[in-house]
């Protein structure tokens, strides 16, 4: 029918009930009907896991009035994949919104984020979708600077459309006494996690190792999502699924990479584990 309101699905990687997702789905009533279908426990830093080797549980919860809700006990993908296939499998989302995310997500660690990887679950599949994060890892962070932003965000990617095999990367900056900049379409800033392990015993003797770190930013550009993030703006990196490096193509052709290279042996490998294997094969 011309007078439908868009159907929006919102899902996210903090759980069901945690109050980013109670935000968003407040803000995404005002642009469209409603779905959600989010984790029922955290599942921060899973990336794009599915659940293949266990079964998967999906039941309806009471916990926003008139908006129908499913916990599922998978990873994030699993709850797009579940909403696209079930829950929904009559009428395709016009919007797919993961969020909001407790915790950056800029950088490299859109490949760790189970937020964006909810996202990128939807492009595969063909449906525009938004990740919305916040820098702000506190349990309870205010989100009440985000709120016109992320209207303004959805609702040009409502009307306007994302591109086939796109997804849009959005981050805030925590609230301060300043208020929220401009929104800024940037580049992904070329940073990283510095990782550290350290290593401990249990009450058995036995190692075990907790990571820790810190993020390391080198990148000085003023175009990436770091730097709009600093200048307490949000950021927005659109994000696209072919990861492929076509530039670099054409230089490895002239590897001849089937020809031999007379600098490698005819076998890398120890004799005896060839062995080994040709007998498991």
């Amino acid at each position: 029918m011309p007078d439908q309101k868009p159907l929006i699905l919102v899902t996210n990687d903090d759980g069901i009930t945690a109050h980013g997702i109670r935000t968003l789905v407040g803000l995404m009533q005002q642009l469209g009907d409603v779905v959600v279908v989010a984790p029922n426990s955290p599942q921060s830093g899973m990336g794009h896991a599915i659940t293949i080797a266990s079964p998967l549980r999906l039941n309806k919860v009471d916990l926003y009035p008139g908006i129908p809700a499913y916990e599922c006990s998978g990873t994030p993908a699993d709850c797009v994949k579940l909403a696209k296939h079930f829950v929904l499998k009559d009428r395709s989302p016009d919007l797919v919104v993961s969020g909001i995310n407790h915790g950056s997500n800029t950088s490299i660690s859109v490949l760790y984020s189970g937020t964006m990887s909810a996202a990128i679950e939807a492009a595969i599949e063909g449906i525009p979708a938004i990740g919305f994060s916040l820098c702000d890892y506190a349990h309870d962070p205010d989100f009440s600077h985000t709120h016109d932003h992320i209207l303004k965000i959805a609702g040009h990617a409502l009307e306007h459309g994302i591109p086939k095999g796109v997804t849009l990367n959005v981050n805030f900056p925590a609230k301060s006494d300043k208020p929220l900049q401009e929104i800024r379409i940037c580049r992904q800033a070329d940073a990283r996690w510095q990782e550290e392990f350290d290593q401990r015993k249990d009450p058995y003797g036995r190692s075990y190792f907790w990571m820790s770190g810190k993020f390391v930013n080198d990148d000085p550009g003023e175009d990436t999502d770091e730097y709009a993030l600093s200048q307490n703006c949000t950021s927005v990196v659109p994000c696209q699924l072919d990861l492929t490096d076509y530039k670099i193509i054409e230089t490895m052709k002239s590897w001849n990479i089937n020809e031999r290279n007379p600098a490698i042996p005819a076998s890398a490998a120890p004799k005896e584990l060839l062995e080994t294997g040709k007998q498991q094969s």
